[in-house]
């Protein structure tokens, strides 16, 4: 009714959808209860999808985070979210609302339209970016994507080098895992292989970002919001690697080894190779 959303039945299995048109930078949220009444809800949920199919639970520090709502039907109550939402559809699931009325709901959403390059991958293709050999800094390599799939498996980066040196992150079951080998075990025995791993079900369909960060032998590989550092040892900072990126699979079968390796199936947002926007690039040329 005009006074604001109130359903029929006041339980825990209601909710409130909101579908935003695109895909939106969701920076706050504010409640009242309904107008000129006694029905607010005093706690509730908020859940948020990019294809209104598949939700998530907006989480504070990674623990279910339930809002403080209302305490009567017309203060506001606004709250600043610490870190934004990237979404078209949200929910708002009451918990608990005013014993002495039902629930009750007015809602205002703030943010603004999110702009961003996504490439889709079908299994069968990659992306190769072939570096400017006069920009190239043996320093520091920062790399950063975001990534969405259903498939437990795939390879969403690789560098090689001439002598099997390799840079290589992995979808292994749903957890990242990043690979670098210095080819060369008599030169480099005593770290020939470093493999890290990160994070679990990330194969949720929902946007998970990743973060390397290579500061001659020190790595910084963050997944969402865990960050492993590893200091590697000796002739790390020598690592020999070709001027070929390749993200979402390995382009010459063989290569690595005989493993046989899956591409990447799904999706890829905002790839910067330091802060060169791989996707705008390719997009362009």
């Amino acid at each position: 009714g005009a006074g604001g959303w109130s359903p029929l039945v006041s339980n825990k299995y209601q909710w409130l959808q909101i579908d935003l048109g695109e895909r939106t930078e969701i920076t706050a949220v504010a409640t009242q209860g309904g107008y000129g009444s006694s029905d607010w809800v005093t706690s509730y949920l908020l859940m948020f999808s990019d294809s209104g199919q598949n939700w998530k639970q907006y989480r504070q520090e990674e623990s279910i985070w339930a809002f403080s709502g209302n305490t009567n039907a017309d203060s506001v109550v606004y709250y600043k979210l610490p870190h934004s939402i990237k979404a078209r559809f949200l929910r708002f699931v009451p918990l608990d609302w005013n014993p002495n009325g039902r629930i009750g709901m007015r809602i205002e959403v703030y943010g603004c339209i999110y702009r961003s390059e996504v490439v889709g991958f079908d299994g069968k293709s990659c992306l190769i970016y072939t570096l400017n050999q006069k920009l190239m800094s043996a320093l520091k390599d920062v790399i950063s994507l975001k990534f969405k799939t259903m498939q437990s498996d795939g390879i969403l980066l690789h560098r090689e080098g001439q002598n099997g040196d390799h840079i290589t992150l992995e979808l292994i079951k749903g957890k990242l895992s990043l690979l670098i080998n210095l080819g060369d075990t008599k030169t480099h025995p005593s770290n020939a292989q470093i493999n890290i791993t990160l994070g679990s079900l990330l194969d949720d369909q929902h946007w998970h970002s990743v973060l390397i960060e290579h500061f001659n032998n020190q790595v910084n590989f963050t997944v969402d919001k865990h960050t492993h550092h590893f200091h590697a040892k000796g002739e790390f900072n020598y690592l020999d690697l070709d001027y070929e990126l390749s993200f979402g699979g390995i382009p010459v079968p063989g290569k690595s080894g005989t493993l046989t390796r899956r591409n990447f199936h799904g999706c890829f947002e905002n790839i910067y190779y330091n802060g060169v926007n791989i996707i705008d690039l390719a997009r362009r040329h």
